[in-house]
């Protein structure tokens, strides 16, 4: 080996000479040069016979080809695997390096005709060797897959996996069912709250196998090649994953075109894949990539962005047609499940995608999670042109809760579970709430405040619109009491009050205590006139006829009044119970009054009874009866 290595060094010189040297002078000048610098390189050895010496040289690199070429070509030559014997594979492998060594070494010399006829000999050897190693590298890779019983029931648990490990037994039962030994699997599902978890896809040995092949096929200027067929081979397990997660290949026409209640069984499965994918199965991969292509970091970020690209991709088209989809406000909450997903991923995102290779993944990935923002600030928008749109039409029978009040209240109540979220989302908003409608609110509101505030305005905007339809005054009052009411309560025993303040709601539960006051006075006020004593200074003649008018009028009207209200609706218990009691304690005074000065009329005398249709008691009986909904109501006193 030592003379071996010296004739190359001593055919290197010589061609260095041959090559700098323009004449037989010059040759002779950088000869004495190498002879002067190093032994070796004595004018003997290297003047007078640099001819013979070639050849020679040639001769050389000529045996060492025709030795190559037996040990390459027995082994490509063969039908069975060759890494399935570890001598086998030692042995090609070292032919390979003796070969990359050779093309190496006089590749310097490639001008001389000789030596570059047997360097393109070489290279036809080494395109033979590569071919037949790829496919040794996928064979490895499939067979690895396959010992690790990587088949398709393995991948139809995958499925399994849950972002919510409490929910849905079925879907927690986890990946590996088959008895066997959990050390001679790919754990790819196992029950999960933490994912904390990073998968070994293939043996450790396979994985060096690998490697040592990749470090070869890249020495020979193959990278891309071998890359190629790692990339296909991870691609389609990685695909196979998380199609087993239950997630479809759709186009984002394919998703806006959807029912929206598939969709949002989809979005369930989405949210499931992202998470598995974004937190175990890429950075495993990212980790696979790294082993096999050690010490090869550009081989290993390409391989990995080849891998993953695609499943990245499906992932992040599925958001983006979210984004892009209908404004519709029922879509709001499922919208906002994946906007929290994507972002809670965005740091995954870009610690996964680290690379160059990858930047372009990273990038996208904030964009469609700043563009699924947009689209929730364009569903509170669509909210707000609902509640503008909303007509008034039919008037809500017997004032009574009127369905966009409850539609309202309770969509935002349901949307401040995401307070948070939607701090967020409307903090990056560049809409501007015209300040005029906001009731003066402080420059230290929150957006979202601001924004839930403006929503409050246009609903109250848009029912007293509605209560115009009411030709009685005192049921207008009623349906906004009604409403007013139970926005006040909505808003009191949920998160919205600590959004909208305590001044918000003293001022709204001062509306609903005017639109109270209203009602006594519209509804009450007339009847009360007509239990009004006249002056003592008239002539009893005419105080009794004027009487008998009075309660004539009275037992009209609070038997119209009575049956009338009592059609009507109030949904809070309490706030009945207060308008009936706030009633008698108005009415029942002055009507006892009234009968009691009626009676002692001599004018009048025992007739006072045919006239009083009503007895105290029977007064609070009607009143009782009040706001009950009823289609009619019962007489007066028996």
């Amino acid at each position: 080996m030592a003379e071996n290595g010296e004739e190359k060094l001593l055919a290197v010189a010589r061609h260095i000479a041959k090559t700098l040297g323009q004449n037989d002078s010059m040759a002779d000048d950088i000869l004495q040069i190498f002879s002067n610098f190093d032994g070796r390189f004595s004018r003997e050895k290297l003047s007078d016979k640099m001819v013979d010496e070639d050849t020679r040289g040639c001769a050389t690199l000529e045996r060492t080809l025709n030795s190559v070429d037996r040990q390459i070509s027995q082994y490509v030559a063969v039908d069975h695997p060759i890494w399935a014997d570890t001598a086998d594979s030692s042995a090609f492998l070292d032919a390979i390096d003796e070969l990359i060594g050779t093309i190496r070494d006089w590749s310097p010399m490639a001008a001389d005709k000789t030596v570059g006829a047997c360097l393109v000999r070489a290279d036809d050897l080494m395109q033979q060797a590569m071919f037949r190693v790829e496919d040794e590298f996928r064979s490895l890779m499939e067979r690895g897959a396959e010992s690790f019983e990587l088949n398709r029931n393995n991948l139809e648990s995958t499925g399994n996996l849950s972002c919510d490990s409490e929910d849905e037994n079925e879907e927690n039962e986890g990946l590996l069912h088959n008895g066997a030994d959990l050390d001679d699997q790919i754990p790819i599902a196992h029950p999960i709250s933490d994912y904390d978890i990073v998968i070994d896809a293939l043996p450790s040995g396979t994985i060096n196998d690998l490697h040592e092949i990749a470090k070869r096929m890249v020495a020979a200027g193959f990278g891309k090649e071998c890359s190629h067929v790692y990339s296909t081979c991870r691609r389609e397990f990685l695909e196979e994953s998380i199609s087993r997660l239950g997630l479809q290949k759709l186009s984002i026409d394919e998703v806006q075109k959807m029912p929206w209640q598939e969709l949002e069984d989809e979005i369930q499965r989405w949210i499931r894949a992202a998470n598995v994918a974004l937190r175990i199965l890429f950075p495993s991969e990212r980790r696979l990539c790294d082993r096999v292509f050690f010490g090869f970091s550009s081989a290993a970020d390409l391989s990995f962005m080849e891998v993953c690209r695609g499943s990245t991709i499906q992932l992040l088209n599925f958001a983006d047609a979210i984004a892009i989809g209908s404004r519709s406000p029922e879509r709001l909450f499922k919208v906002l499940d994946v906007f929290e997903t994507l972002r809670d991923l965005v740091p995954e995102f870009d610690s996964v995608f680290s690379d160059q290779y990858c930047l372009v993944l990273r990038n996208e990935a904030v964009t469609i999670w700043k563009r699924l923002g947009e689209a929730i600030r364009g569903i509170f928008m669509e909210l707000e042109n609902l509640i503008r749109r909303d007509p008034a039409k039919a008037a809500v029978p017997g004032g009574g809760l009127h369905p966009i009040t409850r539609y309202v209240m309770n969509y935002l109540r349901a949307a401040c579970r995401s307070r948070q979220t939607l701090e967020q989302v409307f903090d990056e908003s560049n809409v501007v709430v015209p300040s005029n409608k906001l009731d003066d609110r402080g420059s230290s509101s929150s957006s979202m405040s601001v924004q839930i505030a403006w929503i409050m305005e246009l609903l109250e905007s848009n029912l007293e619109v509605k209560s115009k339809i009411y030709r009685d005054s005192a049921l207008c009052s009623v349906f906004m009491m009604n409403n007013g009411r139970y926005i006040v309560q909505k808003v009191k025993d949920s998160e919205l009050g600590s959004l909208l303040g305590d001044d918000w709601i003293r001022k709204h539960s001062a509306k609903v205590r005017q639109y109270y006051t209203n009602y006594q006075r519209s509804s009450w006020n007339k009847i009360l006139g007509t239990l009004k004593l006249d002056n003592s200074s008239l002539a009893s003649n005419a105080i009794a006829q004027s009487m008998k008018e009075k309660i004539k009028s009275f037992n009209s009207q609070f038997e119209e009044v009575c049956k009338t209200q009592s059609t009507w609706f109030v949904f809070d218990e309490q706030l009945k119970e207060e308008l009936r009691i706030s009633v008698s304690r108005l009415l029942s005074p002055a009507y006892r009054n009234f009968i009691g000065r009626l009676q002692n009329i001599p004018e009048i005398g025992r007739n006072a009874d045919r006239l009083i249709r009503y007895g105290p008691e029977d007064i609070e009986a009607r009143l009782n009866e009040l706001f009950e909904g009823r289609s009619g109501s019962s007489g007066g006193r028996k």
